[in-house]
């Protein structure tokens, strides 16, 4: 497994640029959920990962100082699983003049959920993808479910700015219990961490109602906030639907139930991504089957 500390060492990524780079970028604290993406980008191709902690996709006051930084825990998750590459540059090689340079601003997408309460954010992250992919040249990118709006978000800047690039999208992975692995959940201790189940409670009980019949988007978010009442403050429980994001008039087709939580020091997500059929309900990609 090569180990790239900078955009100069880049040109060496050119044998496995030619068989086809399956990419999957990460901001390290590397636990299962990022594994499985790895493995699913092997089925595609030599597998870079990259791990760089992205500074512009951090408002002020969140947590970039602490969020956790072990790039050699991480580079020996990835050794057993035959990644080709790790890059791991410095903000240098990724923001040359610093950071507030030239960016990329998102489309329509961005502008709810996530997007509406973390100004800036989705510029940040993608103006870093963007810079990512020009470094690394991926024939396909690999990013987490779990991170829908931002899987949706990079979807509309490939396909409006032309990136040569085919993207997919992997299933949540989730402890036994449904929490859904993250990085951030680090920081919960033991009773935050129990309270914090109540974000998977609260999906899958508006799924339940989807399953029942429900169809009234306005009833399902009711449903999804009093399941939250466990966490310290709810930033949103919506419905929305795939892939413009926009708020449905009814529930039926493909739709995104997302939900957005803190819990002690923690600002947790999760979502489900959901094909309603008739009385039918499956999961399925955000990105097309």
């Amino acid at each position: 497994m090569e180990l790239l500390r900078s955009r100069d060492e880049l040109p060496r990524l050119a044998p496995w640029r030619a068989r086809g780079i399956a990419f999957v970028p990460t901001m390290g604290a590397l636990h299962e959920g990022h594994l499985s993406l790895v493995r699913r980008a092997a089925a595609e191709g030599p597998v870079v990962v990259s791990i760089f902690v992205n500074p512009t996709q951090f408002g002020p006051g969140e947590d970039f100082e602490r969020y956790p930084r072990d790039l050699d825990a991480d580079l020996a998750l990835l050794e057993p699983l035959g990644v080709a590459a790790v890059y791991a540059p410095g903000v240098a090689d990724l923001y040359p003049a610093g950071p507030g340079g030239v960016t990329v601003q998102p489309g329509p997408r961005a502008g709810v959920l996530c997007g509406a309460r973390r100004p800036g954010h989705f510029a940040g992250v993608l103006t870093v993808v963007a810079k990512l992919f020009q470094q690394v040249q991926p024939a396909v990118a690999v990013f987490g479910r779990k991170d829908a709006q931002q899987c949706l978000v990079i979807d509309e800047m490939v396909r409006d700015l032309f990136f040569p690039v085919r993207l997919v999208d992997a299933p949540t992975v989730r402890e036994p219990d449904g929490l859904a692995l993250s990085s951030r959940n680090r920081y919960l201790d033991a009773a935050q961490r129990r309270r914090a189940l109540c974000l998977w409670r609260a999906l899958t009980a508006a799924r339940r109602a989807l399953e029942a019949g429900e169809r009234d988007p306005a009833a399902l978010e009711d449903v999804m906030t009093l399941h939250l009442a466990d966490a310290d403050a709810v930033e949103y429980a919506e419905v929305r639907r795939v892939p413009d994001l926009a708020r449905p008039e009814r529930a039926a087709g493909h739709l995104l139930l997302a939900v957005a939580a803190h819990v002690g020091p923690a600002r947790l997500i999760d979502n489900l991504s959901l094909a309603v059929d008739g009385a039918a309900v499956r999961e399925v990609p955000l990105l097309g089957e």
